[in-house]
C-alpha cells in the first residue's frame, strides 16, 4: 500500500477503492481482530505490502474483517496454521497482476486526466469497481467449479501428486524482439500470443497454470490432450505473419500441484526440452512418447539423448501429424 497522502481528492481516491477511509495502525487492526501485531504484520508482508511505519493510520474496517475472516479459517482448521503465510503470499501474487491490469485499464480509459483529476478518476472507480468485482466473483466461482469438478472425478482426490502432461511453448527470438520492437508493438505480440495459447489450450481441455512474457506453462491430464496443444499452437501460428515460431516441450510424469503452480522433476523436464527445441517444433520426452504410441494420428521420431542441464542422457522425441 502507498503511504497516506494529505491531498482530499487522492484520500477520496483510495476510499473509493478500498471500500472506506483509512482509520486504524496497524496495532489497532492487530487488536480489532484479536491477533499480536508480529502476526498480522507477518501476513501483512506475505500479501507483497511494504512496511507501514507504527502510527501510519492506512487500514479500513474491510483490513480487520479480512484479517478476522483468515484467523477464523486457521482457527477452523480449513487453512493449516503452518499455511497461513503461503496462502496470503498466493492469493497476492494473483491479485497484484489483476490490479496492475485493472489500473492500466483507468489509465487507458481516462487519459490524462487519471494523473491531474483525481475527483474524476474517484467517481470512475466507484461506479466500475463494484461491476468488476462482481465479474471476478463470477469468473473465479466458475474455476472453482471447474476445478472441483476435475477433482471429483479422479480416482486419488486428495493426492497432492499425480501423473500429469506438462508443457512450455516459447516464443522463439523474445530477446531480439524486445531489443527491436516499441512498447506498442512488444504489448501486441504478446496480447496475441496469450490468447492464441490461452484458446488453443482451453479448446483442448488443458490449462494455463502461467504465462511469463514469452512463454506459457500448460497442464493436460492425458498424453492426446497435450499433444494436440502443442501440435495446434505451432500450426495456428504457422498461419499469420503477427507471431514468431514457438518452441515446445511436453513431458509426462508426477505433478506436484501448490497454490495454482506445479513443481517437479516433470517440470523441469519439459522446461529443458523448450529450450533446445528448434522453432516451430515440439519435443517430448520418453514417458509422454510411450503414452502416445498407441495414437495412429501422431507421427514420432527419436532424435536421441539430449544434452540438457542437471539432466544426463535425457532422451527426446519430435512429435508431428501422421501424413
Amino acid at each position: 500500500m502507498s503511504e497516506p497522502r494529505d491531498e482530499p481528492s487522492a484520500h477520496r481516491v483510495e476510499a473509493a477503492i478500498l471500500g472506506g477511509s483509512p482509520r486504524y495502525t496497524k496495532a489497532e487492526v492487530a487488536a480489532a481482530a484479536g491477533v499480536p501485531v508480529a502476526r498480522a504484520e507477518q501476513l501483512w508482508q506475505a500479501m507483497g505490502f511494504a512496511h507501514v511505519d507504527d502510527d501510519a493510520v492506512v487500514f479500513t474496517d474491510a483490513d480487520v474483517a479480512a484479517l478476522r475472516a483468515l484467523v477464523e479459517l486457521v482457527s477452523a482448521e480449513v487453512i493449516p496454521p503452518e499455511l497461513e503465510s503461503a496462502v496470503a503470499r498466493s492469493l497476492a501474487q494473483t491479485m497484484s497482476r489483476l490490479a496492475e491490469w485493472q489500473v492500466g485499464i483507468f489509465k487507458s480509459l481516462l487519459g490524462e486526466q487519471f494523473a491531474v483529476d483525481v475527483v474524476t478518476t474517484a467517481q470512475v472507480a466507484e461506479v466500475i469497481l463494484p461491476v468488476m468485482a462482481r465479474m471476478q466473483d463470477y469468473v473465479w466461482r466458475r474455476h472453482l467449479a471447474a476445478c472441483a469438478a476435475r477433482e471429483l472425478t479422479e480416482r486419488d482426490p486428495g493426492a497432492a501428486e499425480r501423473v500429469q502432461v506438462i508443457g512450455f511453448a516459447d516464443i522463439v527470438g523474445y530477446t531480439r524482439l524486445i531489443r527491436d520492437f516499441t512498447e506498442l508493438e512488444l504489448a501486441r505480440l504478446i496480447d496475441g500470443f496469450e490468447a492464441l495459447a490461452g484458446g488453443v489450450v482451453a479448446e483442448n481441455h488443458g490449462r494455463v497454470i502461467k504465462t511469463v512474457g514469452d512463454e506459457v506453462l500448460f497442464v493436460t491430464d492425458t498424453a492426446a490432450e497435450a499433444a494436440e496443444i502443442a501440435l495446434t499452437l505451432n500450426e495456428e501460428i504457422a498461419k499469420t505473419d503477427l507471431l514468431p515460431p514457438l518452441r515446445i516441450g511436453l513431458a509426462q510424469g508426477p505433478v506436484l500441484a501448490r497454490f495454482g503452480d506445479v513443481y517437479g522433476s516433470t517440470v523441469n523436464i519439459a522446461s529443458r526440452l523448450t529450450s533446445v527445441a528448434r522453432p516451430a517444433s515440439v519435443l517430448v520426452d520418453r514417458e509422454l512418447a510411450e503414452a502416445l504410441r498407441g495414437h495412429r494420428e501422431y507421427r514420432l521420431i527419436s532424435v536421441g539423448p539430449t544434452k540438457v542441464q542437471s539432466f544426463r542422457g535425457l532422451r527426446a522425441w519430435a512429435l508431428r501429424r501422421s501424413a
